[in-house]
Formats: structure tokens, sequence, C-alpha cells
């Protein structure tokens, strides 16, 4: 498979908008986020890039203002406030690094890597922001022009830096992976996440990036809600929410809401049965204990107490006893949340295997409702 980690990532966060972007092929215009980033990475691609004199902060802001686009964004307070971030980013990044002293190694360094599996072999490209030299090594940086400031545990768990450590020991193949920082750079926080990785590290982060790409060789890419599909360009024809765009005027839009108005009235009311129900059994079962009796008549029906018991087996004398008659197998059953955890924790090769081994016994559907 040919792949990057900006694909494996879109899987993670939803399978479908995956088959959307990577094999359907399906092009959607360019969000005001996606702008944003693109002209920020630009700029700062621009500031520290020169031959002899670098750039000067008036400079690269007049670089970022050229380059604006101001018709991307949906209204004028919104452009107006992304651009205003974008200008202190920029003043923000000059006024707490050294740019006249960072040994810049490459900037936005493509790369293609190949990772294998015991069946076959994987390429994933991509393009690392910045390589500096250091006192001992390299840094690897990705700029991230997020909101949020996540955890540590972000940089130490990535498997995007992963991805570019391995790029940059495919460059410099006498570089011990002790030897490079990986740093995730949240331009809006003028904050720095870094982290390095072991040897040990590597292996196992390898085959947490294989099984991403076998999950995805065995997926139906279904639909994945999140947060995210707030700023999702897929929306129009996705099944989680291209109803929301359908037009007023056709006729079933109406009857549609009705349907959906008509739900929400019946499980209010059957949630007030529910509770009335259960008031009722309560006092039903004090009246029972109360005069010690195990049926209570009415009109015309009447309520019995019906006591049941639940046993639970020793399994290890269970297992003996089977075991003995040659019958244990006969027995067994596999607890699929406990295989789950297990098969996190087998190679991606022995998760392939039992992915398999799995098919559809039944499929049903059940109805979740929350505000729109």
């Amino acid at each position: 498979m040919n792949t990057s980690f900006s694909a494996l990532e879109t899987f993670q966060n939803c399978p479908l908008k995956y088959k959307f972007s990577q094999i359907d092929k399906i092009k959607i215009p360019q969000s005001p986020e996606a702008f944003f980033g693109t002209i920020v990475h630009s700029t700062l691609k621009f500031a520290l890039s020169g031959s002899f004199v670098l750039p000067t902060l008036k400079d690269s802001l007049e670089y970022f203002s050229t380059h604006w686009n101001s018709e991307i964004f949906e209204n004028e307070l919104t452009e107006r406030s992304a651009f205003a971030q974008g200008i202190k980013i920029i003043q923000d990044f000059y006024q707490h690094n050294d740019i006249e002293n960072t040994k810049i190694v490459d900037l936005e360094s493509r790369f293609a890597i190949e990772i294998k599996d015991q069946k076959e072999s994987h390429i994933i490209s991509g393009i690392i922001d910045r390589i500096d030299r250091t006192a001992d090594g390299y840094e690897i940086i990705d700029y991230k022009t997020t909101r949020k400031l996540p955890a540590q545990e972000n940089a130490n768990t990535s498997l995007q830096l992963l991805i570019y450590l391995l790029a940059l020991l495919k460059r410099y193949p006498d570089t011990p992976p002790e030897k490079v920082t990986l740093s995730l750079y949240y331009l809006k926080h003028s904050t720095k996440l870094s982290t390095k990785k072991t040897e040990k590290q590597i292996e196992a982060e390898k085959n947490m990036v294989l099984d991403i790409i076998h999950q995805i060789k065995n997926s139906s890419f279904e639909a994945k809600l999140s947060p995210l599909c707030d700023w999702c360009g897929y929306q129009k024809i996705c099944p989680m929410w291209k109803h929301k765009f359908v037009s007023q005027e056709k006729p079933e839009t109406k009857s549609q809401k009705e349907l959906v108005n008509a739900y929400v009235v019946a499980l209010e009311k059957s949630k007030l049965i529910k509770e009335e129900i259960a008031k009722l059994q309560e006092s039903i079962t004090k009246l029972m204990e109360q005069e010690q009796i195990e049926r209570i008549f009415g009109d015309n029906f009447i309520i019995s107490k019906i006591g049941r018991k639940t046993y639970k087996y020793d399994e290890d004398k269970i297992k003996s006893i089977l075991s003995e008659y040659g019958r244990l197998m006969e027995a067994m059953k596999i607890d699929q949340t406990k295989l789950k955890k297990v098969v996190q924790t087998l190679p991606p090769t022995a998760k392939n295997s039992i992915e398999n081994a799995r098919y559809l016994e039944k499929e049903s559907f059940t109805l979740s409702l929350k505000k729109a």
C-alpha cells in the first residue's frame, strides 16, 4: 500500500472520510482551517529561507498579508479574527526563536519510507516541516496551528513523529535514534512538546502503523461521528449528515421532521410511563413483603412474584471436569470483550488473521437521539 500519515490519521478519525478522499478521490474546496494552516506554514518557511540574509519580521508579515485570501472565509468577522491570529503567530515566532543562529538542515523535506510486514511492503510518504541540526544530533519539528495545547503524552505517542523519525534515519542511517529530538510546535501557544524514541518504541509503534494499514485493508469504511465532523467537507454526501442539507422545498423534508418530532414526544411519554411503572413495582413489592404474600389480585389480572437465581461456575473446577471427559472445547465460548483486549497485544499479522476469522452473524439497528 502507498499511503501517508495524513491518510492513516484520516482513517482513524473516520473510515468513510478516508474512502471519500483516498479511494473515491472526491475533491472538496479548501476549508478556512486548511488554508490558515497552509499559509502559516509557508510563511514560516519563508522566514527561515535565505542564502545570506534571512527575512525580517516585517518581510514575513508582508509575505503573510500578500498571500492572504479573505474570500475563503464565511464572513468578515471570522476572516479578521483568523488574520489577527496569523499575525500574532508570526510575531511570537520571531520573538521566541533565535532565527539567525538556527542551523536549518531542511525545510518541507519530502520523503518516502518502506515499512514491511511478513507478507508485503508498504510505502509511506510525506513532508517534514523542518529539520534542525543540534549540538549532538537532529531535531524534527512539525508545526501545529490548532487552538488547543494537548498533553505531553500526545507527543510521546505520536505516530506522525515516528514516521518522520524513520524518514530521518533513512536519510542519515548512522544516527542513533536517541540523538534525534522529535517536536510538535504548537504555534498559537509558542510551545514545543518534545520527545525521543528508543529502538524498542520504534519497533512497537511500527507495528501500530502496520495495524492501521491492516484495518484499512479489511474495513467496510463506515462513518464515525466525532467533534471533527463540524469541520468535514464531506457532510453533504455523508449518511450521517446529508439529510441536514436536503432542500426545504422537498415535500419529504416536512414529513421527516414530523417523524423526528413525534419520536421525541413518544420517547418523553415512554420515559414518564417507565418511571410510573417503576414506582408501582416498588409499591407492589413492598406490599407483598409486608403481607408475606406471593400474589395480589385486581379486577381482571393477577400479579405474581417470580424469583430468578443467577449462578456462576467455578471456572477452574469446570475446566478440570470437562477436560477429564474430553468435552472442554464444546463448552468454551469466546468472550469478545476479553478477545478485543488480547488482540491489542498481538503482532499485526496475528491481528489480521483474527480479523479474517470474523464473520457477520446478524445485524440489528437502534435509534439514537440527540439535539441538533
